[in-house]
């Protein structure tokens, strides 16, 4: 590579690592607990769930009431089944259909035996992490904003990667030169640490951005797809008054995908539905399709379908990307297997502050020197 060239590579690298290293730092630390965020809100708040035998589930609409009882100033908005917990339903009330999460009253209950059960904490400190990592408290701004820096972080991977191409045409692969100075030993472990969790870090990279984007996946996906699925009734009222029964709309949607699990019901009005119909979200069995979402949209009047779909690829890579950031495939092996990378990616953002600060700090003295011996040589004239 020839030195101009090469000049170029550090300057991108040295200025896109510098730009993105107090937010990766801020990632990877908040990232840590989100890996374990199952397990962490396990230990947080325990959850006891005795062994129950397969029968028929209890009617929504009387856990809706029982849900009602406890919230009479809120409006029903979702539900939920967990994933983890499959016996398990969660009501989310909330003062109107576009108030802030954290406004939100959620109610579980044992879907076969109509027990309460332990139920969310918007304002646990699990989901403050996730704010503070996902958005920085700022909304889609604090989103689009990382994604900015997810892309500077995507530039200084690629500049890396070039430079250390670079330097191992004249040395052994991941040599470290132990002989030399403590500053070349840091650097060369830089190096190597980083090059090792290269493929790791692009992914996690990329895929971020991607969550970031969330916001704007969302918008794509109402302007476009749901439109279309919701035509017929653009000239129509917003619905009103009582609503068909969530248990014959269950019923509707199932009949539609018999092979799906139900996942969420969206209300009417509600950002993931339309002001006439429920929105029941479905997915597969397999580890892979059990993270694909298809929509089913039912009358809310009439409880009839109106249209079910695949949820287009760009909606689908936002469902992959979402579990692939914090290692959420593998179970514990590959959470372990993500946590040692993060730690990695510490330790290469912590070595590449060092080398900076230490080039700074020679690069002073080397001037002090220069301003000195000029000195010296005017007194003398």
């Amino acid at each position: 590579m020839k030195v101009a060239t090469a000049k170029k590579w550090f300057w991108w690298h040295k200025w896109t690592s510098l730009i993105c290293t107090l937010f990766l730092l801020m990632w990877c630390i908040t990232g840590l607990p989100l890996i374990f965020h199952h397990e962490i809100e396990e230990w947080l708040e325990p959850e006891h769930h005795p062994a129950v035998a397969a029968g028929t589930p209890k009617s929504l609409d009387s856990l809706l009431q029982e849900g009602r009882r406890n919230n009479p100033d809120k409006i029903p908005r979702y539900i939920f089944w967990d994933d983890e917990v499959p016996e398990k339903v969660t009501f989310d009330f909330a003062p109107s259909m576009d108030a802030e999460y954290t406004k939100s009253s959620y109610v579980s209950f044992n879907r076969f035996t109509g027990a309460p059960m332990p139920s969310l904490n918007p304002n646990g400190i699990m989901t403050k992490i996730l704010r503070i990592h996902a958005d920085l408290f700022l909304g889609i701004g604090g989103k689009l904003f990382l994604g900015l820096v997810g892309i500077i972080f995507v530039i200084a991977i690629i500049s890396g990667v070039v430079l250390y191409g670079s330097i191992m045409k004249k040395f052994d692969f991941g040599m470290v030169r132990k002989y030399k100075s403590k500053r070349l030993q840091w650097l060369d472990t830089h190096n190597l640490i980083g090059i090792i969790t290269l493929c790791w870090a692009a992914v996690v990279g990329l895929t971020g951005i991607i969550n970031c984007l969330s916001d704007v996946v969302l918008a794509l996906w109402q302007r476009g797809q749901l439109a279309e699925m919701t035509a017929p009734y653009v000239h129509q009222k917003p619905v009103e008054g009582k609503l068909a029964s969530l248990d014959s709309t269950v019923a509707v949607a199932q009949r539609a995908a018999p092979d799906m699990e139900m996942r969420i019901i969206a209300y009417p009005g509600s950002i993931f539905s339309s002001k006439h119909h429920y929105a029941v979200f479905m997915n597969g069995k397999s580890p892979v399709t059990s993270r694909l979402l298809k929509p089913a949209l039912i009358d809310a009047k009439t409880a009839q379908l109106t249209d079910i779909r695949a949820m287009p690829w760009y909606v689908n890579g936002l469902f992959i990307s979402q579990p692939l950031h914090f290692g959420d495939y593998g179970g514990l092996p590959l959470k372990i297997i993500w946590t040692l990378f993060d730690l990695a990616t510490i330790i290469v953002l912590i070595t590449g502050l060092y080398l900076w600060i230490k080039r700074r700090k020679a690069a002073r003295q080397q001037w002090s020197l220069i301003e000195e011996k000029e000195a010296i040589d005017y007194a003398k004239e």
